[in-house]
């Protein structure tokens, strides 16, 4: 029986209009964010839309190594440092929520010391990143470990990072591109999580933000074998990409760009597969799109974290663009899942994927999930999964959408898939739930 709780292990991608809030489910007490839009700080006009913020301090594990009461969040990890990807962090440090690890790349250190224009909550993550890192080198200095709280990673190289207080962080606190990490806030999950650094690239430590951004594939480990693989690329645009998925194939590391999931990169936008060709003019990059595809699973999932899809694309729009998820749905068995429109535009709720051995990453029925009961578990555990998918409500969208709903050949080939496996009406092989009770 499907319960209504965040899945035990998996992964959910809220609705908070054009923007990035993914929740990685690690298993355990451990929770894995990479990126905020919280809307309640952002107040995007025309979206139906989460607050993050607070569905997390609903549904976050409270150890009892902690206080049995705080909620925790293991690691908090910013691609990269626009308001679509950070909107409403100094909301979170202020929450109560315990953030046991950050996550950041350089780029922030160079955008200051260049005196570069940053949003609010920009400048809050890195203060808080610079007090984590004093508190890290002070610990170091008394023969400690830095406590949950004070942790931090620092991902990517810069060539200017002698002048930065990073610098003096032991190298155990670095990892860069082509490394993996699988110690998550003090915790070795070499057996069941990995996040592989693709970027950001030395050579892009200049270039614009977007093309900074802090891109990995998480893989997740069940117990059996089974492998679920997440591609998160930021913002990065075609260039990037391409880079990425070239170096991967020239250093025999294909395994490392195989995806089952894939945040569609800048929110379905169509720069990662149209680029200007030689004559100046736009043009499709049937490379890239060919290189998604040879890597995909057979059943792969584009999701597109953005505002439900214009009837039509035109010149100058931002993303969501027609034009990208077309193209991805070209590669892709199953349609493009956006956050706006699922299930409906008008009452979007978070796409949730449990890993569940033996089938990997399964989309969980947002419908059924909400059919449930309110009520806390009887042995008083974690909050229903309920009360964080409730969204806040803005002004309808002044534009019309398609709905992200199944092909009668996508669904087919889905139900198929299922019924080999563990027969269409049987019940998950993973039960729901942060399993803390």
């Amino acid at each position: 029986m499907v319960e209504t709780e965040l899945p035990e292990r998996g992964v959910v991608f809220w609705p908070v209009g054009t923007g990035d809030s993914t929740t990685i489910v690690l298993g355990g007490d451990l929770v894995l964010q990479v990126d905020l839009r919280d809307m309640k700080a952002a107040d995007e006009k025309g979206a139906v839309v989460a607050a993050v913020i607070d569905r997390l301090a609903d549904t976050l594990p409270r150890p009892n190594w902690l206080d049995g009461k705080t909620p925790y969040l293991a690691v908090f990890a910013l691609t990269h440092a626009d308001l679509d990807h950070c909107c409403g962090f100094g909301d979170l440090l202020d929450s109560g929520i315990l953030i046991g690890e950050i996550w950041a790349t350089p780029r922030l250190w160079r955008e200051i010391s260049e005196d570069t224009t940053m949003c609010e909550d920009a400048q809050l993550f890195q203060d808080e990143v610079e007090r984590r890192v004093a508190a890290t080198l002070e610990a170091l200095e008394n023969g400690e470990e830095p406590a949950s709280g004070d942790r931090v990673r620092i991902i990517g190289y810069d060539d200017d990072r002698d002048q930065h207080s990073y610098s003096e962080l032991p190298d155990e606190y670095f990892t860069f591109p082509g490394k993996t990490i699988t110690m998550i806030d003090g915790n070795d999950l070499s057996e069941t999580f990995e996040a592989f650094v693709h970027a950001p690239f030395k050579g892009d430590c200049a270039g614009e933000r977007n093309e900074t951004s802090l891109a990995l594939q998480i893989r997740m480990h069940t117990g059996d074998g089974t492998t679920g693989r997440l591609l998160l690329l930021g913002d990065l645009a075609y260039p990037t990409i391409k880079k990425i998925f070239d170096n991967s194939e020239y250093f025999s590391n294909t395994d490392r760009v195989e995806w089952d999931l894939l945040l569609s990169p800048h929110h379905c936008s169509k720069k990662v597969m149209y680029a200007k060709g030689e004559d100046g003019e736009e043009e499709r990059k049937q490379d890239i799109l060919d290189q998604f595809e040879i890597y995909a699973s057979p059943d792969a999932r584009v999701i597109a974290s953005s505002r439900p899809f214009r009837d039509q694309d035109e010149k100058g729009h931002n993303p969501p663009h027609l034009l990208a998820r077309d193209a991805y749905e070209e590669i892709t068995v199953l349609p493009v899942l956006c956050t706006g429109e699922y299930p409906t535009q008008d009452e979007p709720r978070p796409v949730v994927f449990a890993l569940e051995p033996f089938l990997g990453f399964e989309l969980v029925d947002v419908a059924e999930l909400e059919s449930k009961s309110l009520v806390m578990k009887a042995a008083g555990g974690g909050r229903r999964m309920l009360a964080a998918l409730g969204t806040t409500r803005f002004p309808a969208a002044a534009f019309t959408a398609t709905a992200a709903l199944p092909s009668p050949r996508a669904a087919a080939a889905a139900r198929s898939a299922v019924e080999q496996a563990r027969g269409d009406k049987a019940a998950p092989a993973t039960p729901l739930g942060f399993g803390d009770a």
